[in-house]
């Protein structure tokens, strides 16, 4: 298999993910802008549910474009890679799951810990695919770029610390989840710069 397939199998996944997280997207029940507060008995607001797609959303998104910036870094792909690139695809699509959980048991402390949980296995993914494309080119502009490994270790830890912090309030641990997506909003400058140079 060649980069450009891997990378269109995975722009291929990455569409159907948010394709069925904008599914579940709940309606308002009114024509107002107070029915956005309001949903049916027991389910959740329209607005909750705008809200958590658009968090879901933005976290696949960024996925998606790192994921782009990295192999357009790397040079070679081997079985390996292949392997690693399923297994973040495969956390990757548990993520349209736990949304629906967290938002449909109004973000409840198992539903939230589980969306963190996940949200922290594909950071461990995104991490092991790195390495993987960086063992099976290690004279690759990603290879260069990658040796300072801080903001994937802070990520991970704050995934990590969001799982627990769902039991002392689901807030807590959503606003670190949100921290996580901030830090990674802007690709890598250090692989932008020396693909430019290139």
């Amino acid at each position: 298999m060649t980069k450009g397939r891997l990378e269109a199998f995975s722009d291929g996944v990455v569409a159907i993910l948010i394709t069925i997280m904008v599914l579940e997207l709940k309606t308002p029940a009114g024509d107002t802008w107070d029915a956005l507060r309001h949903g049916a008995a027991g389910a959740p607001s329209p607005l909750t549910s705008l809200l958590t797609y658009l968090l879901s959303f933005v976290s696949i998104a960024i996925y998606w474009n790192n994921h782009h910036h990295m192999l357009h870094a790397s040079s070679r792909i081997n079985g390996a890679v292949l392997w690693a690139n399923t297994h973040l695809l495969f956390w990757l699509s548990l993520i349209p799951y736990t949304t629906a959980w967290m938002q449909d048991e109004h973000f409840a402390a198992v539903p939230t810990a589980a969306y963190g949980g996940v949200l922290l296995l594909c950071g461990i993914a995104f991490t092991l695919l790195r390495n993987a494309l960086v063992k099976a080119a290690p004279d690759s502009t990603l290879a260069k770029a990658v040796r300072d490994d801080r903001k994937a270790q802070i990520s991970v830890g704050l995934y990590a610390s969001a799982i627990p912090l769902a039991f002392v309030h689901p807030i807590i641990s959503l606003t670190l989840i949100v921290v996580v997506a901030l830090i990674w909003l802007v690709p890598s400058r250090e692989i932008e710069k020396l693909t430019t140079s290139n």
